[in-house]
């Protein structure tokens, strides 16, 4: 299967389960992809592909968003950190930063098997750490457009319901992504990518359909281990690989 098939059956794979969780299409999409193709490569096709899907959600939830929350809190670090992370990535090393982002994939998906399978809640963090850590999810997100870990890290102990919780992270990605579209217009990066953005974009309608599809009639808790352990083994293969 050439890097191209392979890398369009990992997007219809990550918005798949996207559509049945609702959380992480790019970081399933970049970590998957990052085996065959460099990170800086991958940027300018999942970044607007994502746009599309978090867009069609936002204003379906559009009732739903805490903004408060958004304004307040979440955007001002997050737009800060994805700003320094776009800025340092032409100056970061290749292996170094796949490496990176192996490391974050790991600490991700450990975390969350071992809350599903002790059943814990993250603890409620003070108001600076929430920023800290808003911040280092920014910069995660420039970097590797994978900012959520850490932000639905920092933001544990929130009162929001899993709904509203939902609709105010999809307006995050909704925001920074098209900010990093923008930008890789700008730069020049996301010309070339063009024609795979294109390319790819059916494939979120057959994902969001196999999602809905799946959602009605498998259990998420299933889904959420067997992609947390893929994600396992995909952050070890980045670490380990050339």
């Amino acid at each position: 299967m050439s890097a191209s098939y392979a890398l369009g059956a990992f997007i219809l794979l990550a918005y798949t389960l996207e559509a049945v969780t609702g959380f992480g299409s790019i970081v399933i999409a970049l970590s998957l992809g990052a085996l065959l193709l460099p990170i800086e490569q991958l940027l300018p096709v999942l970044v607007p592909l994502n746009i599309g899907m978090t867009g069609y959600l936002v204003w379906r939830h559009r009732a739903q968003i805490d903004r408060r929350l958004l304004l307040g809190t979440i955007l001002p670090g997050m737009v800060a950190g994805t700003a320094l992370g776009y800025l340092l990535l032409p100056y970061l090393d290749a292996a170094l930063l796949k490496r990176g982002f192996g490391v974050l994939i790991l600490w991700f998906a450990g975390r969350e098997l071992w809350r599903l399978r002790n059943a814990t809640a993250l603890p409620v963090r003070p108001q600076w750490l929430t920023r800290l850590l808003t911040l280092g999810a920014g910069l995660s997100h420039g970097l590797f457009a994978s900012g959520g870990p850490l932000l639905v890290y920092g933001l544990a102990g929130t009162t929001l319901d899993k709904a509203r919780f939902r609709a105010t992270l999809v307006s995050v990605w909704f925001t920074l992504n098209s900010l990093l579209t923008a930008a890789f217009l700008i730069d020049g990066r996301l010309q070339p990518a063009l024609p795979q953005v294109l390319a790819y974009a059916p494939l979120l309608l057959v994902g969001l359909w196999l999602g809905e599809h799946l959602h009605r009639r498998f259990d998420e808790r299933h889904f959420r281990i067997s992609i947390y352990a893929l994600l396992l083994v995909t952050g070890t293969l980045l670490l380990v690989g050339p």
